[in-house]
């Protein structure tokens, strides 16, 4: 990778970097602080000290320029005295001294830092906060040399709660707007936030011209008929606020949804024009309007987009709708990595949208953040009839990025992460030879660098502790050597038809006991947006394929699999409240048997530990073998490697 010369500090305190000519559409950049050293003068290295800068950039995108036309609504928002429409992003950037040229985009999940956590080993207060030594965890980013940038794209994020964008509101304009909770608790009345102000506050009024008229309704399950019993109603509070007194009959599982009508949408579409226009900014511009240049010269030679849960999903909408071109035609990501995004995409770039809406086992399964298309490439949906893909923009402008899909092994059975690699009638489909898909095997939706296995009382087995993050550290390592040297990563490694690692959901798991599979799993549908939304069909979704221990096949096997001591599922079912559905993003743990007779007691199909291990030396040569055939592979790094063998050694890997 090319290095860069050390950046002289920036004579910009106290103030705003001046306007001046449209760079990538960022019309200005305001520094709110600069800290040189950052993170109390922590060194990284060879790469030196780092520096942190807090500020906010204003865009300024023009209507009628075809790159913007397919943002929602953006024909309506208001513009300043140059006929463009503005918003305001915030944007945190910390850098070495000596950078490596490559800059890295995370994009927030609901304002929040997460590549801390996944990456560093963090605490998301640390992530988030960036200010003592610690908060750096393990420093390999900044020893890397990469500069990192998080840009706000967010537009519901109270400020002072994260990194978000101010939007233009488009003041008068009304329509429908949907609201769906599960509270927990049969507290009654209960209070409840709307996402968009109601438009008006009496619910007996006829709507006359407006669409909905407010009408709440409750179900046990997603798929149970919406119904108004007797004891159910509701007021409002306010215009963002209603209360809801609640019947007999339903636990506190139960799915509340009001349709109102709704008034006073933000531009919502614009977060990700920002994500665009911010990050080409950053890489391309070359003037002292922009805190990476120096002396008129650019400091990032590329860039990686990265997010992870929703932001991945995010990133999966940027490249979908064509934004990782910006208004000059030059392609803005050179790498992405979209983490743990299943196949989906993000409910942003619509009329009254709700970013923050997750489809999941029990809650808000029919908002639309999980529609066609969903693979990289183009395929026909056989429900529909359209045919789409992500890649399909992309490759019209010559932009499409390389690009990383990682996966936990939860994506699988919570997020459609099939639909990734099948078409829409589950026949096996070819990656675009520009993508990659990788799974982390056993691998919950999220897990702390720190988690240990733990009860969960909502949940019928002890809770995954798995980490993707010495996985995620190597495909990054591997992406970046692919985008700046040319150098082919990894091949993927995710559950296939043709390899025969996806299979039905029936009859996956061998006779183990203890071990409560029921084919559980989030299933996926064409839904018909509406008020109510309706399931128009279902897509066939394959899970993937175990070996004899219940340890699925396929995927980036770290030796906490390769060389196991439980049985580690990506599924945990739910015990108590939303019976028969899954564990929201949770996985399972099972341990063996701790010797042979205790397993024959058991009529425990699986070895036992010490039929596995006679003593401690031969647990440390498995994981010290499965660890080094990673290194191999490029899917660990040496020194994750080492430290997993001393941890084996002195029983730490066992978590």
């Amino acid at each position: 990778m090319k290095t860069i010369p050390t950046i002289a500090a920036l004579a910009l305190l106290g103030g705003g970097l001046a306007a001046g000519p449209a760079a990538a559409e960022v019309t200005r950049f305001e520094i709110i602080a600069a800290e040189k050293p950052a993170l109390q003068g922590r060194s990284f290295g060879e790469r030196g000290q780092a520096e942190k800068i807090t500020g906010r950039a204003t865009i300024a995108l023009d209507p009628a320029d075809p790159h913007n036309a397919v943002i929602a609504d953006i024909a309506l928002a208001s513009r300043n005295p140059e006929g463009r429409v503005e918003a305001l992003a915030d944007v945190v950037l910390l850098r070495p001294e000596r950078p490596n040229g490559l800059l890295l985009v995370e994009i927030p999940n609901r304002g929040s830092k997460l590549i801390g956590p996944l990456i560093e080993g963090t605490s998301a207060e640390a992530s988030g906060r960036l200010a003592q030594a610690d908060d750096a965890g393990t420093g390999f980013l900044l020893s890397q040399g990469y500069t990192l940038a998080w840009i706000g794209w967010q537009g519901d994020i109270a400020p002072g709660a994260g990194l978000g964008i101010r939007l233009p509101v488009l003041r008068g304009v009304t329509g429908a707007s949907r609201e769906e909770w599960s509270f927990g608790t049969t507290k009654s009345p209960v209070e409840a936030p709307l996402t968009w102000p109601a438009a008006d506050l009496d619910p007996a009024k006829d709507p006359g011209q407006d669409p909905v008229r407010p009408r709440l309704t409750v179900r046990a399950k997603p798929e149970d008929p919406r119904t108004t019993p007797p004891g159910l109603a509701f007021r409002f509070l306010d215009a963002k606020r209603i209360e809801i007194t609640r019947p007999a009959g339903f636990d506190g599982s139960a799915l509340y949804e009001l349709s109102y009508t709704a008034r006073d949408p933000a531009v919502m579409g614009l977060g990700l024009a920002a994500i665009r226009d911010v990050a080409s900014f950053l890489r391309h511009d070359a003037s002292d309007r922009n805190p990476l240049a120096v002396q008129g010269r650019r400091t990032i030679d590329r860039a990686i987009g990265f997010g992870i849960s929703q932001s991945g999903r995010v990133l999966r909408d940027v490249l979908y709708l064509g934004l990782n071109e910006d208004e000059s035609g030059r392609m803005v990501f050179d790498g992405m990595m979209p983490h743990i995004a299943g196949s989906r995409r993000s409910f942003t770039n619509a009329r009254f949208a709700q970013p923050g809406r997750n489809p999941g086992p029990h809650l808000d399964r029919y908002y639309p953040a999980d529609q066609f298309p969903f693979a990289y490439a183009t395929t026909t949906d056989a429900l529909t009839g359209k045919r789409d893909g992500l890649f399909l923009r992309c490759r019209l402008t010559n932009t499409c990025p390389k690009l990383m899909h990682v996966d936990s092994e939860y994506e699988m059975w919570g997020s459609r992460g099939a639909l990734v690699t099948t078409d829409t009638r589950g026949a096996d489909l070819p990656q675009p030879p520009e993508v990659r898909v990788y799974m982390v095997t056993g691998a919950p939706h999220f897990a702390n660098a720190d988690a240990t296995t733990a009860a969960d009382p909502a949940c019928a087995l002890p809770v995954s502790p798995v980490h993707a993050g010495a996985a995620s550290r190597a495909l990054l390592t591997a992406l970046a050597s692919w985008i700046t040297d040319g150098v082919a990563p990894p091949a993927s490694r995710y559950p296939s038809r043709a390899d025969g690692t996806l299979g039905a959901p029936a009859r996956l798991y061998p006779p183990i006991p203890g071990l409560p599979y029921a084919g559980l799993y989030n299933p996926a549908q064409w839904v018909e947006p509406g008020n109510p939304p309706v399931v128009r069909g279902t897509y066939p979704l394959l899970l993937p394929k175990v070996d004899p221990d219940g340890n699925t096949l396929a995927g980036i096997r770290l030796p906490l699999i390769e060389a196991p001591r439980a049985t580690y599922t990506a599924w945990n079912p739910t015990r108590g409240l939303a019976a028969e559905t899954l564990c929201n993003q949770k996985g399972g743990v099972l341990p063996f048997a701790a010797t042979k007779a205790a397993a024959e007691a058991a009529h425990d199909p699986r070895p036992s530990l010490e039929e596995r291990y006679p003593d401690t030396s031969a647990y440390v040569a498995a994981v010290k073998a499965a660890a080094d055939r990673m290194v191999a592979e490029r899917t660990l790094l040496p020194a994750d490697a080492e430290d997993m063998a001393k941890d084996a050694a002195q029983g730490r890997l066992v978590r």
